[in-house]
């Protein structure tokens, strides 16, 4: 354990403003001190030389399910869907990952220090996600930011779901009315909750679920709402008007196919998975080019795995696809660290290399979206969690 590290004469890539091509970075107590050329070293510091190697802020996936469905378990370690009631916004992922499942191990391993998991998309409101580092003793241990979202689902999965169980929803219009009436539900408790700071007697029971959509009403978090085709992703839109409420567009498929109507409400945007098949109907128009397309436009986007979809480890060759395609370098790496830091709401602690803020480092033997590239050193918190 050390209290200070400095990582010397590397290039370092900030995700900010600026960048240093043989620059220093001194971290201290778990927190980045200082960034510049030439910096002075405190005594007893453990140096690391990254001569000719890039250095940049741990990665962020801001929407994955790592730990939700354990790797290599079935259904003993699946457990990111309660599919037997369509509205579950009381389920938070804290009591569902299970923080020692190898995939940690293995996003930490590739410069992944930041995941945003959580429950699946069975059902219209599914539940909480939370933000987690990727190392560490227990959850406790993990935990950035709990609950950081309110997942909720449109489309096919609730869709299917449902039908199956030859219950509602089966249908969109039953799931955006379900989603409707759950957020009228909590409205009408959040004022009964007001009513009681003057009158005790109105206090309602406590309810779990009214209380977790209703931080989604007060704007204390965002709805993350799974959406994949156009009229989806335009139905979130709709109902975040109607309730005035903050978004995120997950997935996103058909995004780029009315980019002109995603520009007139720039709502935050966390496009994947990339890496996959047209597994099903609402992927028919997947395009490995959406990022470029939707980046070109001036919308705000991170990239995503969907882990364990795309495992947790190739969220930078995703980014690299996307530069393949046609998105800028430095947009392609600031959609998987600032970008998804500032989307996930947690900017002011990761995503960038600045000083205060986590000291969440990967060094990499190359540039970080060339496929050969491995990383060398991660830091989490300013301890180093993995060396090559």
């Amino acid at each position: 354990m050390y209290s200070s590290i400095l990582i010397k004469n590397g290039k370092i890539l900030s995700m900010t403003d600026k960048n240093y091509d043989g620059g220093d970075l001194l971290l201290e107590n778990g927190k980045i001190k200082a960034i510049g050329y030439n910096l002075e070293v405190p005594k007893n510091s453990y140096i690391i030389n990254a001569h000719s190697m890039y250095v940049l802020p741990g990665f962020v996936d801001a929407h994955c399910h790592v730990g939700m469905w354990n790797d290599g378990m079935g259904f003993e370690g699946a457990d990111g869907n309660e599919d037997t009631d369509p509205v579950t916004p009381q389920l938070r992922a804290i009591d569902g990952v299970n923080p020692f499942d190898k995939c940690f191990t293995e996003a930490a391993e590739a410069g992944i220090t930041t995941v945003v998991t959580g429950p699946g998309s069975a059902n219209v409101i599914g539940g909480q996600f939370a933000a987690l580092k990727t190392s560490g003793r227990g959850v406790e241990n993990m935990i950035i930011k709990s609950p950081v979202a309110l997942k909720a689902a449109l489309g096919e999965n609730p869709k299917h779901t449902y039908h199956e169980q030859k219950k509602s929803p089966y249908t969109r219009m039953a799931i955006a009315a379900i989603l409707r009436q759950s957020l009228i539900k909590a409205q009408e408790y959040n004022i009964k909750m007001l009513d009681a700071k003057n009158d005790p007697e109105k206090l309602p029971e406590r309810d779990l679920s009214m209380e977790a959509i209703t931080m989604v009403l007060n704007k204390k978090i965002p709805l993350k709402v799974h959406a994949h085709r156009a009229d989806d992703i335009l139905t979130a839109i709709r109902i975040a008007r109607e309730f005035d409420i903050k978004i995120t567009l997950d997935h996103c498929t058909e995004g780029y196919m009315i980019v002109d109507l995603l520009k007139q409400v720039s709502y935050p945007i966390i496009v994947g998975p990339l890496i996959s098949e047209r597994s099903k109907i609402e992927l028919r128009n997947h395009n490995v080019a959406a990022p470029a397309i939707l980046s070109k436009a001036g919308l705000k986007i991170a990239i995503m795995t969907d882990h364990p979809v795309v495992p947790i480890q190739y969220l930078p060759l995703s980014a690299a696809i996307a530069v393949r395609e046609g998105m800028d370098e430095l947009e392609a790496l600031k959609a998987i660290s600032i970008n998804a830091a500032e989307i996930s709401g947690i900017n002011d602690k990761l995503g960038s290399l600045d000083i205060g803020k986590d000291a969440d480092v990967t060094v990499f033997d190359g540039h970080p979206l060339d496929f050969r590239t491995k990383a060398k050193i991660v830091l989490i918190n300013g301890q180093v969690v993995f060396e090559r």
